[in-house]
């Protein structure tokens, strides 16, 4: 029988482990009385390591159940650098490889306006670090390419340049850049950084709710968890969640067909407008282009927009969004959603939560879910919001409005977008904005990152093709 990958990395792997001890001991109610025995229990006997020494490695663990535990309560971000982790990466920057042939042309001397390069007696550079900038002008004129950019893998991975490093060479996260869309945590090949966890708030609601009789837990979960859990069957994954002792699961694409029929209305109503659905890119839109924050949909997000429904017709219940994101885990906090989502977690630690009981999800007779239309559960990728605003136009009858997307795949994107509509010059009046590449099937939660999750997607789009939007809406008209 082929063994069951679940993750791709073992980064994740250990993360994971982590989480799932630390749940285990949770719905056990010991886990005060266990907190100590978890390293060994991660790390046991003088098993080999990568650091220098199990003791090391067991320090980290430590540290990545503060995380697990809920995190720094001084720090606002969800995202965190374990330090102790963070301090096997180079950070030399622009450096002199031994491709330089040490030609005549010296191109490298003649473009730095600072003097860092010298040349040996054999005229090979040299780039003295106290005079460079790291402007990386020599890189480009080298004709060798014999200049090289040595970054760390989360600055590379951080592209609106919240990443420095500290005193001690440790990754130094900017909480007034920073996103939160964690792709960093994706990328450090080390772990040292991690998004802090909320599974201790989800199993203490669980386990308060006396099985739904005190009050209901609701799962909303993301349409990009059809691209997750491939070992098993996607009505197994929902069969899973409600076995964990939630009352019910909705899909989160539902939310995403209310806001596209109302997100359709506003876009015509005002002309031009970005959109509202990625936590991490609403946050920079408002961080680096403030000018441009007024032309945001004042539409909730698919998770919120449904939690309030919930909320509305369930006042006492209890609302978790089980998704890819870890921007979702600000999202949650913030005045405008935190009455309606009560916590937040992910795919991984979904996974965790499976394991910590013990659960086998394929051994599960299967729930399907049958909420939302083929547009709101392609919201996962990028292009499926902007393909679910032209529908949503059709089925209102709005033909006279010429509608021109410009769907951003990844924050680079998003950036260029900004910047031509900051300047008028952009061709076209809907900006769709995902910070992660390929939308929230590259999100830093999930399990399994690559181009095969969109066709996961939608394939499970397609599943649902014979629900119009307003068809898979029409059950909230009563609320209105």
């Amino acid at each position: 029988m082929a063994k069951i990958r679940k993750f791709d990395t073992k980064v994740q792997y250990l993360k994971y482990k982590v989480l799932r001890e630390v749940a285990r001991y949770a719905w056990q109610g010991t886990l005060a009385e266990n907190l100590l025995n978890i390293p060994e229990i991660i790390i046991p006997g003088k098993q080999p390591t990568m650091r220098c020494c199990v003791y090391k490695e067991r320090a980290v663990v430590s540290e990545r159940m503060k995380l697990a535990m809920g995190g720094d309560k001084f720090n606002p971000n969800v995202i965190e650098v374990i330090d102790i982790a963070c301090d096997e990466c180079p950070m030399g920057g622009y450096e002199v490889s031994a491709a330089c042939r040490g030609c005549l042309a010296h191109r490298c001397e003649d473009v730095c306006k600072r003097g860092a390069i010298t040349f040996d007696e054999h005229q090979k550079a040299h780039i003295d670090k106290s005079k460079c900038v790291e402007c990386g002008q020599c890189a480009k004129v080298c004709p060798y390419s014999a200049i090289t950019n040595n970054k760390r893998p989360c600055e590379t991975a951080c592209k609106v340049k919240a990443i420095t490093m500290g005193d001690h060479k440790q990754a130094k996260i900017d909480n007034d850049k920073c996103i939160s869309c964690g792709a960093c945590v994706y990328q450090c090949p080390w772990g040292a950084i991690n998004d802090k966890s909320f599974i201790l708030d989800v199993i203490d609601m669980i386990r308060l709710s006396e099985n739904n009789t005190k009050y209901k837990v609701y799962a909303i979960v993301a349409p990009s968890i059809s691209s997750q859990f491939t070992y098993a069957k996607m009505p197994q994954v929902t069969s899973g969640i409600k076995e964990l002792g939630f009352y019910s699961v909705i899909e989160a694409a539902l939310g995403a067909d209310m806001v596209a029929l109302s997100e359709a209305r506003e876009l015509v109503e005002k002309g031009f407008l970005t959109s509202s659905c990625c936590p991490a890119f609403v946050t920079y839109v408002k961080s680096q282009f403030p000018d441009l924050a007024p032309h945001i949909s004042h539409n909730l997000s698919p998770m919120a927009a449904l939690a309030k429904y919930i909320k509305k017709t369930d006042p006492g219940s209890k609302v978790v969004f089980i998704g890819p994101c870890t921007a979702k885990k600000m999202e949650f906090q913030k005045d405008e959603v935190s009455p309606y989502v009560d916590s937040v977690i992910t795919f991984e630690e979904l996974q965790a939560l499976f394991d910590s009981k013990d659960l086998d999800i394929t051994t599960l007779e299967g729930t399907d879910l049958d909420n939302a239309s083929y547009y709101g559960r392609i919201f996962a990728r990028v292009g499926g919001l902007s393909d679910a605003v032209v529908q949503s136009l059709k089925e209102q009858g709005i033909e006279n409005f010429d509608l021109k997307a410009v769907p951003c795949d990844g924050i680079e994107a998003c950036k260029v977008a900004l910047l031509k509509a900051s300047k008028r010059v952009l061709d076209g009046n809907f900006i769709e904005g995902m910070a992660c590449t390929g939308g929230c099937i590259g999100g830093a939660g999930c399990l399994t990152h690559g181009e095969k999750n969109k066709a996961d997607v939608d394939r499970y789009g397609r599943e649902a093709m014979e629900k119009t939007i307003k068809d898979a809406t029409s059950v909230l008209s009563m609320f209105d």
